[in-house]
């Protein structure tokens, strides 16, 4: 008859018990440990800390030993479970041990066998679970690529396919918000585990990551907390910028960080600001953040977002003409996070409302979207409102060609452009035509000079900038 998990711990205890003369340290020891499951002849128990698991190796071990051969034989085997979650990593608490179950008991520690010795084998930690806190969702597949994003993209997958074993290390990200940090992150740690299932991998925020702090400092356990974090083979962090202004964090931190760097394991970061950049950061983990590989992500061009929106709308069964598509792409074009908030939002008053995702439908729901948001006009954006305006294709504007109509509507991308953008002479010329900053120069005067003298002309650019502007 198969034996039931707690059944065969009941009868462990009491074994224990009977051999223990001191009733407080069984109390103490023994009763806050629940047995989880019985796996084969190897019995799998969960302890509050890694203090716990290292007091009763050292400490007990033999009489458990003993408890379980006598219950499951002499191929029985003992495993523990260390309590872990996103807030408390080690089950602690300010009143004591934490006895609640936890959604992610995930970290494994088996009693070692101590005999025989083997002098080629490290004793103690057989291997180790974490729940990597990842979302499988924000994988390699899912992230798409363009000129934006390529470098960053490259080294994660390099990093990810060698954690550890590449020249970036670390690899710190840095791009405006939006863009794609966290699923970079991700998609790396995701790709980490396909290529090493045993590879402990943890991604967290910074955030996360300082509250712990703050807890395992106030719980006497800041000890655990940096013996954990050094464990990890691949430590992903979050917004480590949000680590400014924080002397006691960063002090940690820069421990951790050594350890894995000198261990050969894998650190990636990301960032809103570069390196260069950041205030409030000590400057000995400056320096650390330099040591890898910088990659930014830029803002995603036209191109790429179309790409973006395409994959999304086939990931959700929409159908949506290539037309709005490119309306959308054109029209948000500050981050990924925008785009995707546009198709939600379609999607969502599309269902609600019984209505086809018509050309109107999108135009009114863009300009709700992007008027809300903080505007940000694009070059891009600039080229798309002029060639809807004069029913021009963009492609012509940018031809070599001396047409009075073309070079007109090229001229004002131009003028918009260097009145609604921060991009020098040099981009705006090469995004428009390919012309260099001296033709960006004179067609910014001649449209000014018109201004002045030509009522007709007047009216289109004050038509044009409250399409531009919003």
């Amino acid at each position: 008859m198969e034996q039931n998990y707690q059944e065969v711990w009941k009868k462990c205890l009491a074994f224990i018990r009977d051999n223990l003369q001191n009733n407080s340290a069984f109390a103490t020891w023994f009763l806050p440990i629940k047995p989880i499951q019985l796996k084969d002849d190897t019995l799998i128990i969960q302890v509050p800390t890694n203090y716990f698991y290292h007091w009763l190796e050292d400490n007990y071990v033999d009489l458990l030993r003993s408890a379980i051969r006598k219950e499951l034989g002499a191929k029985g085997r003992l495993e523990y479970i260390i309590t872990i979650d996103t807030t408390e990593p080690y089950g602690v608490t300010a009143t004591g041990y934490n006895k609640r179950e936890t959604k992610n008991p995930e970290i494994t520690f088996p009693v070692p066998d101590k005999t025989p010795f083997n002098p080629f084998v490290i004793p103690g930690i057989r291997r180790v679970r974490v729940n990597s806190q990842l979302n499988e969702k924000l994988s390699f597949d899912n992230f798409v690529g363009g000129n934006c994003n390529q470098i960053a993209r490259a080294a994660g997958f390099a990093v990810a396919n060698d954690p550890g074993k590449t020249a970036y290390n670390p690899l710190f990200v840095y791009g405006k918000t939006g863009l794609g940090k966290t699923h970079l992150l991700n998609a790396i740690g995701l790709q980490s585990k396909i290529k090493n299932p045993d590879l402990t991998v943890l991604y967290i925020s910074a955030d996360q990551f300082t509250q712990q702090y703050i807890d395992a400092s106030k719980n006497n356990s800041a000890n655990e907390f940096t013996s954990f974090y050094q464990a990890i083979d691949a430590l992903l962090i979050d917004d480590i910028h949000k680590l400014s202004g924080r002397p006691g964090t960063q002090d940690v931190f820069f421990n951790i960080f050594n350890t894995i760097h000198q261990q050969g394991k894998q650190i990636v970061l990301s960032s809103d600001l570069s390196p260069v950049d950041l205030i409030g950061i000590e400057p000995r983990l400056l320096s650390r953040f330099k040591w890898g590989l910088g990659a930014e992500l830029e803002t995603p061009d036209v191109e790429t977002r179309i790409a973006i929106l395409n994959k999304k709308i086939h990931e959700n069964g929409l159908e949506i003409s290539d037309e709005i598509v490119e309306y959308i792409a054109y029209s948000v074009s500050t981050s990924v996070r925008e785009l995707e908030g546009v198709l939600i939002s379609l999607l969502a008053q599309s269902i609600l409302n019984k209505k086809d995702i018509t050309m109107e439908f999108v135009k009114q729901t863009v300009e709700k979207i992007v008027r809300n948001a903080v505007r940000d006009i694009s070059i891009d954006f600039i080229m798309k409102t002029v060639s809807d305006y004069f029913s021009i294709p963009i492609d012509e504007i940018n031809a070599k060609t001396r047409r009075r109509e073309i070079v007109e509507a090229r001229q004002l991308a131009m003028y918009f452009s260097k009145k609604h953008t921060k991009a020098s002479l040099s981009s705006i010329g090469q995004q428009c035509g390919n012309k260099d900053h001296a033709t960006v120069l004179y067609a910014c005067k001649m449209v000014g000079n018109l201004i002045a003298t030509d009522k007709r002309f007047k009216e289109v650019v004050d038509d044009l900038s409250k399409k531009i502007t919003g």
